[in-house]
């Protein structure tokens, strides 16, 4: 099978709408072609580049990868809703971590944003002495120190131990939502032995039943009939 080289050039003029161009191949008399290669060489496979072209540059490989649910704001800050209890907040331009209560406050919600500062600072995320109430109620804060290595991005490296952190955190959640999903299992769903048939209970219980009055009156033989007198 035969190959062929197909080069363009730099000054080689491409119109927007052509979506492709012809190859003539000479055939020598006597000469069959059954089929053929082509290989396509552009001026970026020779390290060279188009006119008013700019060449992307080439992303390094990442050395780790995360899945969380997080989102950008306008002002930069990377918003992490992962955790079940609180909301973490990265501040790249302030270089300050935030954790806030979603929903509900309390001693847990603290206990909680303690153990992440804890696992932030041994693993010197954020300053030892920077750790402090926020401006707003019920937050917790603390700095990212600075870098002495220009290639660590503190960001990313604040995304990637947060996100460690919440692995850490999960099966603990992962407990308790399986103890919440088997008490209404068992009010809703009950086994036989835990549970009356309702057919059952309407024919055979009884519209008074216990301690309850059984005549009309009959508080008046515990002398409460004076006791709201005017």
């Amino acid at each position: 099978m035969a190959g062929i080289d197909v080069n363009i050039t730099e000054d080689a003029e491409r119109q927007p709408e052509d979506e492709g161009f012809d190859v003539k191949i000479k055939e020598e008399a006597g000469q069959e072609f059954e089929g053929f290669d082509i290989n396509i060489v552009t001026p970026e496979d020779k390290g060279l580049s188009l006119p008013g072209v700019t060449p992307e540059p080439e992303l390094p490989e990442p050395q780790a990868r995360v899945k969380l649910k997080i989102r950008k704001t306008l002002d930069g800050s990377f918003v992490i809703f992962d955790h079940p209890d609180i909301d973490i907040v990265i501040m790249p331009q302030m270089f300050k971590i935030m954790a806030f209560a979603k929903d509900q406050m309390g001693d847990h919600i603290y206990a909680t944003q303690s153990r992440l500062f804890d696992f932030l600072m041994r693993r010197g995320t954020v300053v030892l002495d920077s750790v402090q109430g926020g401006n707003l109620y019920g937050s917790l804060e603390g700095n990212i120190p600075p870098v002495s290595d220009p290639n660590i991005d503190p960001i990313d490296v604040a995304i990637y131990v947060i996100a460690k952190f919440i692995d850490e955190e999960k099966p603990y959640y992962d407990r308790e939502e399986k103890y919440k999903d088997d008490v209404d299992d068992w009010m809703l769903e009950p086994e036989d032995d835990h549970s009356t048939d309702i057919d059952w209970a309407v024919k055979t219980h009884q519209p008074r039943k216990g301690v309850q009055n059984r005549w009309p009156g009959s508080a008046a033989a515990y002398g409460l009939t004076g006791m709201y007198r005017a």
